[in-house]
């Protein structure tokens, strides 16, 4: 990947009798730079932090691909060769490739009339054109500063002469460290709000560049905050829909005066139909219809046969065991089953036998009836 970085000339610097400009120059240094998506090939991201991690800035290839490089000014739309240098090139940088600190330091000449003068007049500022290998490896530097990507395998190929630089003032051509003229403020960055691209100096960049991750942040929370609402309006209207089933079940469990008077006389039918099974010693005070019944029954039939009865089957002995023709739930005609439990006393034995006789015998005398009426 093609990559530029930004310095500025620094040192001593001289003009030949020739009058071409001699100088020593920062032109790289290590730690966190941070560049444009698009630079990176990453236009998804709006700034990529990227880490030069000192034992790849001043490797032995790194720094020796540093020396006898053409410098341009600006920076051209592509690499320089030997086919374009001789219509690019301003000047060279020297052989003598050295550490400085975390910079990297190099002798160069500017030869060219156009150049020195934009120097003198205040383009100060050098960018390094190189090749590297991005490793997309996030992390944080020993000083505690984050970053997205690291440079490996860092070559370069051209140092060009420029308004304002990514590595920042430290790199630049100047009469003297100790005493650096102000710095420029050319927009070096761009970047695109809404839809449009403005360039702006490294500063606001940054402040913009915040703003806008401040603006998604807070679309980011409202987005969350109107579905949480949704789902809320929808739980409540959830719940109204509940609350309406409810009033309509209380409404249809409200006692009324009628359904008052339908109950006391159901119930009343029911412990005057027991009271004619078992008689008026038989206890109904606190006890539901379904518990009056299962007594009347257990009375007539003896507790032990009741006990094991279902409720179905305590309320059908119950309608059998109503003495008939006396206004209760019983039949008007005796049948043989009605009979054979009208009979049963509590504890008493086995009937069976004794119906099965009655049976037999009403089933030998039919005839009988059919002679005499012949």
């Amino acid at each position: 990947m093609l990559i530029t970085d930004t310095v500025t000339l620094v040192g001593d610097q001289r003009t030949t009798a020739d009058g071409y400009l001699v100088a020593s120059a920062r032109i790289a240094r290590t730690g966190v730079q941070q560049y444009l998506g698009s630079e990176m090939g990453r236009p998804d991201l709006s700034v990529v932090r990227v880490y030069r991690p000192a034992d790849e800035v001043f490797a032995a290839d790194a720094l020796s691909s540093m020396a006898h490089r053409p410098v341009t000014l600006d920076h051209p739309s592509e690499p320089v060769t030997s086919a374009n240098w001789k219509a690019l090139s301003i000047g060279q940088v020297g052989g003598e490739v050295a550490r400085d600190g975390e910079f990297v330091r190099v002798p160069l000449v500017l030869m060219d009339q156009g150049a020195i003068d934009a120097v003198q007049a205040g383009k100060r500022q050098l960018s390094v054109g190189y090749v590297a290998q991005i490793d997309w490896t996030a992390g944080t530097t020993d000083a505690g500063e984050p970053y997205d990507a690291i440079q490996r395998g860092i070559r370069a190929n051209h140092l060009a002469v420029v308004d304002a630089a990514r590595a920042g003032p430290a790199c630049r051509i100047g009469d003297s460290w100790s005493t650096p003229k102000p710095e420029r403020t050319d927009m070096t960055k761009q970047v695109k709000i809404d839809g449009i691209t403005v360039e702006l100096s490294d500063t606001a960049y940054e402040v913009v560049s915040k703003l806008m991750s401040d603006h998604q942040t807070l679309k980011d929370v409202k987005a969350k905050v109107d579905a949480d609402l949704a789902t809320a309006q929808t739980g409540l209207q959830t719940k109204d829909g509940e609350i309406t089933g409810l009033k309509a079940q209380l409404a249809d469990a409200q006692i009324t005066p009628a359904k008052l008077d339908a109950a006391v006389a159901a119930r009343a039918a029911v412990i005057a139909d027991a009271r004619k099974i078992a008689g008026d010693k038989l206890v109904v005070d606190g006890k539901t219809e379904a518990e009056i019944r299962r007594a009347a029954v257990a009375a007539k039939i003896g507790d032990a046969a009741a006990k094991d009865l279902a409720d179905a089957a305590v309320e059908g002995a119950f309608r059998v065991l109503v003495p008939a023709g006396q206004g209760g739930a019983g039949q008007a005609r005796q049948d043989p089953l009605r009979a054979a439990l009208a009979d049963q006393q509590p504890g008493g034995g086995d009937q069976r036998e004794a119906a099965w006789q009655a049976r037999q015998k009403r089933i030998g005398d039919a005839w009988k009836g059919e002679a005499a009426k012949a």
